[in-house]
This record gives structure tokens, C-alpha cells and sequence, in this order.
């Protein structure tokens, strides 16, 4: 919600002066939004403190005269003072004036608004700023107390808009983010988030306090204890209103605290060390990953904190070796794979960037033990076919369409109901292709409008088997389907109108797992068990696609690119620029883990457009964005049709990159399923004019823009480029190892 400006404000009255009275007050005046602020409260040594430091305007020990002819009530006192200082002033209140609170339960402050007024006025804005510190009194305060810090509003259907834009607009001004909230589900979250961690910072330092060794326990106790205990400093008198007022809601998630509690102290008495990892390694990740999925945002921490923005510096050449990430689409399927096989399954090489790890994170969720990832190792303790639990809330997916329409599939036949979310950008991407043939095989799937997030699986054990011919060539379609026949009652069978990559059947296999593939059928036979294998993933053929096209546009270029996965699904992008002219050779071939890799030589090529033969189009659909920066370095021109898929990516790749082209001086048409792209090659060894282009958030973009500067006569800038870490966290380093000149900048 936008708010507009405050409305400037004559006379505020302040009840309670303390630590958040006083910074309201502060920033109050360091924003100049009233022209008078009154203190108000029992002690007049604090309120003559408050004057003496400039907090104040007026001391007034009398509420009831304090608040004749205020436009603001700021009710800053202890939360069980609450009723008894509204009965007080509700005399002597004005129509228009507007009451709002800082208590952290909204709930016995409405209830206590209802008892003195007998309704909820409609001026009355209850509030709550997520911001403290152990310090108090009037001189602690602090004017940018709220600054970057949350403040709830809990307004009830009755109250004026007005006042809460009015409110809002105060604390957003003061630099607070401002949330809006149902006041039961405010009371049941800080119960949780805050109630709950001060009482057990109370109950232990209270519990050690009384033991014989305490002088030691205290003299040497680490930081973490000390960091633990900090808010046991806080004002026990707040502290025993606040739980008197949230009594029930503090019940329910110290009960909860508590079996978990002895859940886990059943499993350190029992030696039970899988049971102790799993509680470890969900308690290690869960603080960021519940702070992503609140905020709709991805995993990686470093790139996601700002808007980043890529500013790529002319020219250069690309030499050395290198190894990119693992493939993503490898590690996907080792985490759904192991997770449902019998045994322990270690992994090496996984890709850490965020579509994997969303993966990863929404099985611990369902109760696997997953250790790492550690510098691309992950150990899985598999749970079964049968063994995944019932997740505690939503999945959360971040930003990966592969990890939702797999999981689809896999859990249309769990024995729970479970909802499928992601960010912004997945919640726009189509699950229907899934949904439908899902739904044939016994699922119970709902999907949002247009089919697309969030899904709402109810499980069905009983699945049936179904031959179903894909409308369109899509790996993450069979993927799912096979992953679901994993489970029905008779064969699935999943035809192809094209090839798709096969890394789901291989990596069946792998696992034991009989998979018949006749043709463009892929069959498979429900309730065969998994048995845990090692996995070694491949470096990532997408990945290394920025790298092939890079040593093939730049003037004097030489790369080997080290152990890339080259399943022939996959090779659509070599075979494509081999079409164009591209020298790339394959070297040290050889299988690993039922995969083929190869080390990839690369060298600088003069390259020609063709008419892109639309049987490699499923093959190399991911690799695409860049394929064009090629077609734009080649002489004449390039067409790609039947290519309708990329359309409904991360971004519409189709338009993006033909906008970001038209920027840079290239003429490029988009069509309905595909491009014509006009090369500027040659002799011309400045291909492109620089400028601004928008990557729209899809990481595949950004990347390939950056590649475009080796021909470009000015500086490229990329806007919007934090996505990169869903696919290639570390790919500015990597690039800049390898000649390119990257710069990042947070906005």
C-alpha cells in the first residue's frame, strides 16, 4: 500500500516517555511533522529530564487536560496500563483526534478499547514498532530508533482510512517499514518471535542464577550465551504485562517449544544422531529461509540484499581454464532422488545457487536429513518412497519453475495436503502443462488464476498409471509425470513430440530403477524402491554456454572448459553454433555416474546465421539468450522458430532479448515462436553500440548481455541482475578470471 505525506500535525500528546515515547518524540521533531509535542506521564523528574533535553515541548502530569485538542495520542506506556488510561482521557478527547499504541499485543489493547468506549473508535490505530533496546528512559531514545524496523498496524474493519493512512505515513516518514495485520495473527507471530524468546531468556539466566557453580557459570560463559540472555536485561514490569496480555497465544508456542524440546532431548538421550543432524541442519538454514519466503524474495544472501546492476566494460579477450558449477538440473534431481531412496546418498559437485537450494530447503521441510551443502557436497539420508512427512506451511520455491512442476509431481501422490508458493516471478508462470496430466493420473491439484501458483496438492496414494502424449516438448513435464508413475498402480508412459534432456531417466536408473524407453516413449512401472548411490554432477552445459559463446565472438580467444556435462540432450547449443561456424571441440571424453562429460576446447570463429533447425530448439531452449548475442557477432541473418516455450521463462526471453538487442544497435524482430536476429559480423569488431538494457530479473539475460560487451564499441549497464545467483552465483568472478570486465553496483 503507497501512502501518501502525513498531514502536518499541530499538537501531539506523548504518554510515557520512555525509550519509544522519546525516539517517537525525537524523530518527531528531527522531521519537523508537528509544531508541538506534550509529554505525558507519572513522573515529573522524567517529563522535566524530557524538557531539559529538548525531547519534550510541554510536561503535563495531568493526561486528561494534556490531550484537550490533540490531533495525536501516543499511548508509549506499559501495555497493562492500557484500559485505565483510556477510561481516564476518553472525556476529554476530540472527535478527530487519532489514538494509536506501540503495545507489542493487539488484542487485549482492542478489547480494553471496546470495554472504555464501547466500540473500537474509528480513530483508534493499534500499532506495534518491531525496535527496542535494552536501554530505557527518556534520555536512551534514539530519533532513528525506527529506521529500517518494522511497524505493524493492526486496524479493524471499522476504522477510518484516513487515520491509518495518517499513521502509516508518520512512521513511514521516520523511515519504517509499515505492515498491515490482522491483530490475532500479530499476537500469535510475536508470541512466537519475540514473547516466547524472552521468557525462556528470563527462565534460563533465572535457572542457572540458582545453581551452586554460578559464579563460574556467569565468569566464563561464551558469547553465544551472552548474546542468548541479553533481553533478560530487558523491564521485568513490561515483560509481565506483556504475558498476562498474550496468555494464551504464549501458551500455544511454549507448548510447542516444549515437545520440541523433548523431542530433541529423546534423541540426544537415545544416541539417535540421523534425528539430532536433522534438527541441526533444519535449524541451521530455517532463519534465512523463513526471512526469503516472508519477503517473496530468492536465497542468495549476498546478491539479493539490493537491486544490482551490471556495468560490463568494452572489449577483451577470454583465455584459460575453467570449470563452471555443477549442473542445475542434475542437482535438482539428485536432491528429489535421494531424498526418496533407501540409504545414504553423497553427492559432489552440486550447483549452491538458489533454484537448487529451493529444492533442497522444501525437502528438509517434508523431514529429510540433508547435510551441506559444503562446497558442492551434500549427504542425503533418504527416507523411502513412502517416508516424506506432511511440511509445516507452504513450500516455498523461490524463484525455480523446474523445483515446483517436479515436485508436482512427486507429491500429487503423497499421503498429505501440501501448497506449492514461489516469488513474484514464478507465481506468473504456467503449471497447467503439468496440472492437467497430473490430474488425469488421480491428482488433486488447484492452481491460481490461469493456472499458474500457488498449487494446492491434496495427495492421492492411489495414482493410475497414463500414456500421455506431451502437447509440447518439455523435460520438466516428463520429469514430473515419471516422478508421479514412481508411484502408480500401473505403467506410466510418457511420449515426446521431440527430445527433451533425459537426466531424470538416467538418474532413475542410477538409483535401480527400471526405466523402458522405446522411441519417443519413456515407460515406467510404479513401486519400485530407490536404493542410495554417489553422484558426481557434471559442470553445467548452460553454465559453460556463456563461456563458449564469449571465446567464440572475442578476437584471439582460446578456453577449455573443464568437465562439462555433453549428454546429447543437452548439446543443442554446440551443435547450433557449430551450424554458425563455432570451433568447439569435445576432448578427454568420458562417462561419470551414468552421465557423459567432456572437457570443451574453444576458439575464437568467424560465425554465419542460419535458419536454426527446430529439432534443436528443445535441446538447447535454456541457452537461447545467448545464442543470440552469437547470431548479432555472425554475418546475415539469424532465424529461430518453434521456439514459442521461451516465451513463458523467467522473463518473455523472446522480447527481452530482442529489446535489449534493438538498445545496442542490432536489428532484431521478435515473432510469435521465435526471432529474426540481423548479424553485424564481418570485419566489424565492434559489434555492438553499448547502452542500458533491463534484464527483468532473469538471470540468463544478464549473463548474456555481460558476454556481449567483448564486441561491444561502449560500456553495456544491466539493470536488475540479482538473479544470476539462481543459476551461477559466481559467475562475475568466474568471468572476470577469464577476461571479461565486470562491475557490480547495488542501487
Amino acid at each position: 500500500m503507497i501512502f501518501p505525506p502525513p498531514v502536518p500535525l499541530s499538537k501531539v500528546v506523548i504518554i510515557g516517555v520512555g525509550l519509544i515515547g522519546s525516539s517517537f518524540a525525537r524523530a518527531l521533531k528531527k522531521w519537523h511533522l508537528c509544531e508541538q509535542i506534550v509529554g505525558c506521564g507519572r513522573s515529573f523528574a522524567t517529563l522535566e529530564e524530557g524538557l531539559a533535553l529538548g525531547v519534550l515541548d510541554v510536561a503535563e502530569t495531568d493526561m486528561r487536560r494534556a490531550v484537550q485538542g490533540a490531533d495525536l495520542v501516543f499511548l508509549a506506556m506499559p501495555i497493562g496500563a492500557t484500559e485505565n488510561v483510556l477510561a481516564a482521557i476518553a472525556p476529554f478527547l476530540d472527535a478527530r483526534t487519532i489514538i494509536t499504541d506501540v503495545g507489542s499485543v493487539k488484542g487485549s489493547v482492542i478489547e480494553a478499547a471496546r470495554r472504555v468506549f464501547g466500540t473500537v473508535p474509528a480513530n483508534f490505530i493499534p500499532g506495534h514498532p518491531i525496535a527496542g533496546s535494552e536501554q530505557s528512559g527518556v534520555a536512551a531514545g534514539q530519533a532513528d530508533l525506527f529506521c529500517h524496523h518494522k511497524v505493524i498496524l493492526t486496524p479493524l474493519p471499522e476504522s477510518s482510512t484516513e487515520a491509518v493512512h495518517q499513521v502509516s505515513a508518520l512512521w513511514k516518514v521516520m523511515g519504517a517499514e509499515v505492515i498491515l495485520m490482522d491483530p490475532l495473527a500479530h499476537d500469535n507471530v510475536l508470541a512466537a518471535t519475540s514473547h516466547l524468546p524472552h521468557l525462556l531468556a528470563f527462565s534460563l539466566v533465572d535457572t542457572l542464577a540458582k545453581d551452586d557453580e554460578n559464579l563460574d557459570i556467569f565468569r566464563y560463559a561464551a558469547g553465544g550465551f551472552r548474546d542468548f540472555t541479553r533481553i533478560a536485561a530487558s523491564d521485568p514490569t513490561m515483560w509481565h504485562d506483556i504475558f498476562q496480555a498474550n496468555t494464551p497465544a504464549i501458551l500455544r508456542v511454549l507448548d510447542q517449544f516444549t515437545s520440541g524440546l523433548n523431542h530433541l532431548r529423546t534423541a540426544v538421550e537415545m544416541g539417535d544422531s540421523q534425528e539430532m543432524m536433522g534438527i541441526f541442519t533444519r535449524a541451521q538454514v530455517a532463519r534465512e529461509h523463513f526471512s526469503n519466503m516472508l519477503s517473496k524474495r530468492a536465497y542468495f544472501k549476498p546478491m539479493k540484499q539490493k537491486q544490482t546492476e551490471f556495468i560490463v566494460q568494452v572489449g577483451g579477450t577470454v583465455s584459460g581454464r575453467l570449470r563452471v558449477p555443477g549442473d542445475k538440473s542434475i542437482s535438482h534431481r539428485s536432491i528429489i532422488l535421494g531424498s526418496i531412496a533407501e540409504g545414504q546418498t553423497e553427492i559432489e559437485g552440486f550447483l549452491e545457487g538458489e533454484d537448487a537450494l529451493a529444492t533442497l530447503q522444501a525437502f528438509r521441510d517434508m523431514g529429510v536429513v540433508i547435510e551441506g551443502p559444503h562446497h558442492g557436497r551434500v549427504k542425503i539420508y533418504g527416507v523411502g518412497l513412502h517416508g516424506l512427512k506432511a511440511p509445516p506451511g507452504p513450500l516455498y520455491l523461490g524463484n525455480s519453475g523446474t523445483s515446483m512442476r517436479l515436485l508436482a509431481g512427486l507429491l500429487a501422490a503423497q499421503a498429505f495436503t501440501v501448497t506449492l508458493i514461489g516469488d513474484e516471478s514464478l507465481s506468473k508462470r504456467p503449471m497447467g502443462r503439468v496440472a492437467e496430466p497430473l490430474r488425469l493420473m488421480g491428482a488433486n491439484i488447484s492452481t491460481g488464476d490461469n493456472g499458474k501458483p500457488p498449487l494446492v496438492i491434496t495427495g492421492n496414494p492411489a495414482m493410475q498409471g497414463i500414456s500421455y502424449a506431451m502437447p509440447m516438448a518439455s523435460a520438466q513435464v516428463k520429469s514430473c509425470l515419471l516422478l508421479a508413475g514412481l508411484y502408480a498402480n500401473s505403467p506410466t508412459s510418457v511420449i515426446e513430440p521431440a527430445p527433451t534432456r533425459d537426466h531424470t531417466e538416467r538418474m532413475l536408473k542410477g538409483f535401480g530403477v527400471q526405466v523402458q524407453q522405446d522411441g519417443a516413449r519413456v515407460s515406467i512401472q510404479g513401486g519400485q524402491e530407490l536404493h542410495a548411490c554417489f553422484i558426481d554432477i557434471p559442470a553445467d552445459i548452460s553454465s559453460a554456454a556463456f563461456f563458449i559463446v564469449a571465446a567464440s565472438i572475442a578476437k584471439n580467444s582460446e578456453i577449455i572448459l573443464e568437465h562439462v556435462g555433453i549428454n546429447p540432450t543437452r548439446t543443442g547449443v554446440i551443435d547450433i553454433l557449430r551450424l554458425m561456424g563455432a570451433r568447439i571441440d569435445m576432448e578427454n571424453t568420458r562417462e561419470v555416474g551414468g552421465e557423459p562429460v567432456a572437457d570443451l576446447r574453444v576458439r575464437s570463429a568467424e560465425l554465419t546465421g542460419i535458419d536454426i533447425p527446430e529439432h534443436l530448439v528443445p535441446l538447447a531452449i535454456d541457452e537461447f539468450p545467448v545464442i543470440f548475442i552469437a547470431a548479432a557477432c555472425a554475418t546475415g541473418v539469424t532465424r529461430l522458430t518453434g521456439a514459442e516455450e521461451l516465451r513463458v521463462k523467467e522473463s518473455d526471453r523472446i522480447q527481452v532479448m530482442a529489446d535489449g538487442l534493438n538498445v545496442l544497435g542490432i536489428s532484431a524482430q521478435p515473432v510469435a515462436d521465435g526471432i529474426v536476429i540481423q548479424g553485424r559480423g564481418g570485419t566489424n569488431s565492434s559489434v555492438f553500440t553499448g547502452g542500458e538494457v533491463h534484464s527483468h530479473g532473469d538471470h540468463r539475460i544478464a549473463m548474456s548481455f555481460s558476454v556481449a560487451s567483448l564486441r561491444s564499441a561502449d560500456t553495456i549497464r544491466i539493470s536488475d541482475c540479482a538473479n544470476v545467483a539462481t543459476s551461477f552465483p559466481s559467475f562475475v568472478d568466474q568471468a572476470g578470471r577469464m577476461g571479461l570486465r565486470i562491475m557490480t553496483r547495488e542501487v
